[in-house]
């Protein structure tokens, strides 16, 4: 094994681990009724479904229109613009104090939505690209759905146990991302520097920050959901991509894209959802109430 693999292999398990330890640490410290409560709001459903899978594509096929891309790189980011319900969503918003049972219910309703609209919508915007729902599925159901249906159930079953373990699993969330944003970044700089000069790196910070405001402005003026909106729209579903690249384009640059994407995405929205968090604790900080003027009703001597 070279250190090349050895380091590749680190990278993927962590990302896994990552994965798992954050939707148990999610599940530990919710029940259904508060992830599906904030779902119930059919006009915010609406517009993040609009976002990310109407605007979201067509903020990509601008971007191309803009910047002359080579035809492997075009189709990184058509797939990345079609795939939505990151499993890194409930850490960004954990980040950014904001609602969480809010980002569990539009993960897995993004994702649920993805698994369908991909295989639909691809072969019509990539000549010749055939892609498998249950491809897609199996592996985010395998690493999203089942640990944090398992943590719910402990959470429903013994919420003393649940509550001692959620804090250590999201503690080891945090280590493994840490862990796959470092190695990843070695893995993958030749990628970013091959990808200076063609305008590849242009195109995906003008599609993540684009993102993210679509996804801002159409959360309304709540922080605490515009907040996880603008993260989940930026944020795009990786994992999906990878699958449809890996299955359909491995001879091209199209999956070195998706992974470069993949990193820029987690260099960009952790910093911003660390400042969206401090901006969010400090507006919760009031200033001490003034105390009355004493009115003295002293007798004068």
């Amino acid at each position: 094994m070279t250190a090349e693999q050895f380091f590749d292999a680190i990278a993927k398990l962590s990302g896994l681990l990552f994965v798992v330890t954050s939707m148990l640490g999610m599940g530990m410290s919710l029940t259904i009724p508060m992830i599906m409560q904030p779902l119930k709001n059919v006009r915010l459903v609406i517009l993040a479904l609009v976002a990310n899978f109407v605007l979201v594509p067509l903020l990509a096929y601008v971007i191309l229109l803009v910047i002359p891309l080579e035809q492997s790189l075009k189709t990184g980011l058509i797939v990345l613009a079609t795939a939505a319900g990151a499993p890194f969503l409930p850490k960004l918003v954990q980040a950014a104090k904001g609602n969480i049972a809010f980002a569990v219910g539009l993960m897995v309703l993004l994702m649920v939505v993805t698994i369908i609209y991909m295989p639909i919508v691809l072969p019509f915007l990539l000549q010749g690209v055939t892609v498998n729902p249950w491809d897609i599925a199996k592996s985010l159901i395998v690493m999203m759905l089942v640990p944090l249906a398992l943590g719910l159930l402990l959470k429903s079953h013994s919420s003393d146990t649940a509550d001692h373990y959620a804090p250590v699993m999201n503690k080891l969330s945090t280590l493994f991302i840490l862990i796959l944003m470092v190695v990843g970044l070695g893995l993958n700089i030749s990628n970013i520097l091959d990808l200076i000069g063609t305008g590849g790196i242009l195109a995906l910070l003008l599609f993540i920050i684009g993102s993210f405001i679509i996804g801002l402005v159409l959360g309304g003026r709540d922080a605490g959901i515009h907040n996880v909106t603008g993260l989940g729209t930026a944020q795009r579903n990786v994992s999906a991509a990878i699958v449809v690249t890996a299955q359909n384009f491995s001879g091209s640059n199209t999956l070195a894209f998706v992974l470069v994407a993949a990193i820029l995405m987690l260099l960009i929205l952790m910093p911003t959802a660390k400042r969206l968090g401090a901006r969010a604790q400090a507006s919760q900080v009031e200033p001490p109430a003034a105390q009355p003027a004493a009115t003295g009703t002293g007798s004068s001597g």
